[in-house]
């Protein structure tokens, strides 16, 4: 094998590595021969000297062969699979997967963990108690084929690699490059042997991609690199200045998700399920055009058809499914804190990058690799942007194991929300890109 130390120096120093080298370096990580402060090593050259696309193309290549793909044979819907890249509040696959279920496409799903300041669709399952984010193969097919939808983090068999450098990347200041944002993504993505994937990228405070230009460079490096490999995608650019919906935190938002697919919950929430619902709808052949699609899927809503098969997945994955009906059995917070609004006025802004890391401080996300996290923690919401409020009166709860937690995060929450005269609303959908 080649000597790590000249495949970290060759990025460092702009140059180009191979399908061989890239493969040996993600083979020999795996397999010990590269260190972990190696690995850390390589990974901040290749965020400060970038991948090209045939690198970015090889190292998900390379990602994907440390493990197996899954065939689904015995699942005859078309399957077509979400993936977000990440925000603060972003419950929407946990409503979206049962909801395009009930209308007879699959969604097979390999999910992350919080990232940074963003929360992790499995920590928000796992706040279900019972809720089993790892299941083999077979178990992860029989799911999909009984509930339509099945939502497991990556095991040892699939995409291992990327399992590994996911977790460093989070803690090493590596999180934002495009090339290994794009092979994270598209190594698990690929390994699900979906027909199709739809993709929601995330532009704005909140988001990795702090601008639309960025969040563009990235939703067209992701459908250019998955296409290359075969995998039919469409992506959209979407808001993330402020909070999506009125939550953040792994229990809070799964109540919520519930809330939508009772035909409830906060209209941002709702409105962006339907959306990139409509788009996997269109992608699948389920419908000719998203405005079909929207349509099928308010039904589904409407019928509860979209909650009883949430229920269905989380009996599959053995949690308790009795959390629809009764969302009180998910995890609280033994403290929840009122934060009160400084002034009367309009609620101008509040700062998603802010209140994400207040929300990790609060015991919802990870400052380390190993910590874990309080599933009750986060943060409630008590406004949204545009909406009058009076002084005194709560903008927010934090809501923590401990008093001194919240404590120590009251005066940097405060500070995240804006109170002016007037409030502009961006659009929720920023752009399309399927091609």
């Amino acid at each position: 094998m080649t000597n790590p130390v000249e495949l970290i120096l060759k990025k460092r120093d702009g140059g180009r590595l191979s399908k061989g080298e890239l493969e040996e370096l993600v083979q020999g990580y795996l397999a010990g021969r590269v260190a972990e402060y190696q690995m850390s090593a390589w990974l901040m050259a290749a965020l400060l000297r970038g991948l090209d696309d045939g690198e970015t193309v090889a190292l998900t290549q390379a990602m994907l062969k440390s493990g197996r793909t899954l065939a689904l044979r015995s699942v005859r819907a078309p399957k077509i699979d979400k993936h977000s890249t990440g925000g603060v509040g972003d419950k929407v696959s946990l409503c979206l997967a049962p909801l395009v279920a009930a209308c007879d496409v699959a969604v097979p799903m390999i999910a992350g963990r919080g990232l940074g300041h963003t929360g992790g669709t499995l920590d928000k399952l796992e706040a279900i108690p019972g809720y089993r984010v790892r299941l083999d193969a077979a178990s992860f097919e029989r799911v999909l084929r009984t509930a339509g939808a099945s939502i497991i983090g990556q095991s040892k068999d699939i995409a291992p690699a990327d399992r590994r450098l996911y977790a460093l990347r989070d803690v090493t200041g590596t999180v934002e490059s495009v090339p290994l944002i794009v092979a994270s993504i598209l190594s698990k993505k690929l390994a699900t042997g979906s027909d199709g994937l739809v993709l929601d990228v995330k532009a704005g405070r909140g988001a990795f991609m702090g601008t639309p230009a960025r969040a563009r460079e990235l939703a067209r490096a992701l459908v250019r690199t998955a296409r290359n490999a075969g995998l039919e995608t469409t992506a959209l650019v979407t808001d993330m200045s402020a909070p999506l919906g009125r939550t953040i935190g792994n229990a809070l938002e799964t109540r919520e998700a519930i809330d939508v697919l009772r035909g409830e919950g906060p209209s941002d929430t709702r409105e962006l399920t339907l959306v990139l619902g409509a788009e996997m709808l269109v992608l699948a052949g389920r419908v000719r055009s998203r405005a079909a699609g929207r349509a099928l899927l308010e039904r589904a809503l409407a019928s509860g058809a979209g909650l009883e098969r949430f229920a269905r997945m989380v009996r599959g994955h053995g949690g308790d499914a009795r959390v629809v009906e009764k969302t009180e059995l998910l995890p609280r917070a033994r403290v929840r804190v009122p934060l009160p609004a400084p002034r009367s006025g309009i609620l101008a802004g509040i700062d998603a990058w802010e209140l994400g890391w207040v929300s990790v401080a609060l015991g919802a996300g990870r400052m380390r690799a190993e910590d874990t996290v309080d599933p009750g923690a986060g943060i409630e919401l008590c406004h949204a942007v545009g909406e009058r409020v009076t002084r005194g009166e709560p903008l927010a709860f934090l809501c923590a194991s401990k008093r001194s937690l919240v404590e120590h995060e009251l005066a940097r929450a405060a500070a995240a929300f804006r109170i002016g005269s007037r409030a502009t609303h961006p659009r929720l959908v920023l752009e399309r890109i399927n091609g």
